[in-house]
C-alpha cells in the first residue's frame, strides 16, 4: 500500500535549483500579477472549450482506470484532482495548465500510454500534479507566451524577452526536478520513475517493454565523465541552453540519487507514521 501524503507541503520535495530559480523570478515586479491579468479567465475558458471539444475528459465513466489514477496520486500528494483530458497525438507528452488556480488541467498523449504500464502512468500523472503542488503554472504559461511574442517585437524588445526567456527556461528545467520528486512520491519506487524517463528517451509501443533500465542508468557514467571535462561542460550547456527540460538521463540519475536520500526516506517515515495515527483515531485505513 503507498503512503499518502497528508499535509504535503511543495517545500518538503521541492528541489533547491526550482527553489533558486522561483526566487529568481519573484524578484521581478508584479511578473505573476501581470501573467494572470493579461490571460485572466479568457484563457482559461478558451483551453476549456479547446479540451472538451478536441479531447476526450477521463471521468468515471469515461476510462475508469486511468480516473482511479488520477485520484490515488491526488490523494497521495494531498492535491484537489484536476480534470484530466486525453489527446490523439503521436509525440509521447503530458502536460498541465492553471494560469488562475480556477480550472487546473492535465493533458496526455495517446502516443505515451502506448509505451508505459499503468504504474508508470501514475507516475506522469504525479509528475503533473507536482507543477500544481508547486504552483508552476503561471510561469509555465508566461514561457510559452515569451517565446511566441518574441518574433512579434523590436529589436530593443527582442533582446528583453530573449533574456527574460533564458531565465524562464532555465526556470522550467529546475522546476522540472521538483516534478520528478512528486512522481516518485506517487510511485515510491524510484525504478518506475527511471523507467518512464527511459522510454521517453527512446521507447516505442514494440521496444517500450524491450528496453533495460541497469543499461540505460550506465550511461549516465559516460554523461558524467564529459561533462566533466572543459569542454563537454561547454557543450552540455550549449546542448541545454534552449531546452525546456533537462536530458532525460540527468533526471534520472537526480531521482535515483534522491530516492536514496535522508530528505525523502524521513519524510515518507513521517507521513507514514501520521497516516498510522489518523487511521486508528478513524478506527480503520483506506482501501487503495
Amino acid at each position: 500500500m503507498k503512503t499518502p501524503l497528508i499535509g504535503l507541503r511543495a517545500d518538503e520535495f521541492r528541489h533547491p535549483l526550482d527553489l533558486q530559480a522561483t526566487n529568481n523570478l519573484q524578484q521581478i515586479p508584479a511578473l505573476d500579477i501581470a501573467i494572470r491579468g493579461i490571460l485572466g479567465s479568457v484563457a482559461e475558458d478558451f483551453f476549456y472549450l479547446n479540451n472538451i471539444a478536441s479531447s476526450i475528459l477521463i471521468n468515471e465513466k469515461q476510462l475508469p482506470h486511468l480516473h482511479h489514477l488520477l485520484l490515488n496520486a491526488s490523494e497521495i500528494l494531498d492535491l484537489e484532482p484536476p480534470q484530466l483530458y486525453l489527446k490523439q497525438n503521436p509525440v509521447p507528452n503530458a502536460y498541465t495548465l492553471a494560469i488562475r488556480g480556477k480550472k487546473p488541467f492535465m493533458v496526455i498523449h495517446t502516443s505515451l500510454l502506448e509505451i508505459l504500464t499503468d504504474e508508470e502512468i501514475q507516475a506522469v500523472i504525479g509528475h503533473e500534479l507536482g507543477h500544481l503542488k508547486c504552483e508552476h503554472g503561471v510561469y509555465l504559461t508566461l514561457a510559452n507566451i515569451i517565446v511566441l511574442a518574441t518574433g512579434l517585437l523590436p529589436t530593443w524588445g527582442s533582446i528583453l524577452a530573449q533574456s527574460l526567456q533564458n531565465q524562464l527556461f532555465q526556470w522550467v528545467r529546475c522546476a522540472e526536478f521538483s516534478c520528478d520528486r512528486a512522481a516518485l512520491l506517487v510511485a515510491q519506487d524510484p525504478k518506475i520513475v527511471m523507467s518512464v524517463l527511459m522510454k521517453l528517451t527512446g521507447g516505442s509501443p514494440t521496444l517500450a517493454p524491450k528496453l533495460n533500465l541497469e543499461a540505460f542508468m550506465d550511461q549516465v557514467k559516460d554523461y558524467q565523465k564529459m561533462s566533466a571535462t572543459e569542454m563537454g561542460e561547454m557543450l552540455t550547456e550549449m546542448q541545454t541552453a534552449q531546452l525546456t527540460h533537462p536530458v532525460p538521463i540527468l533526471r534520472a540519475k537526480e531521482i535515483e540519487s534522491w530516492a536514496k536520500s535522508p530528505q525523502y526516506s524521513q519524510l515518507l517515515e513521517r507521513q507514514q507514521i501520521s497516516y498510522n495515527s489518523q487511521s486508528e483515531n478513524k478506527g480503520g485505513w483506506r482501501n487503495w
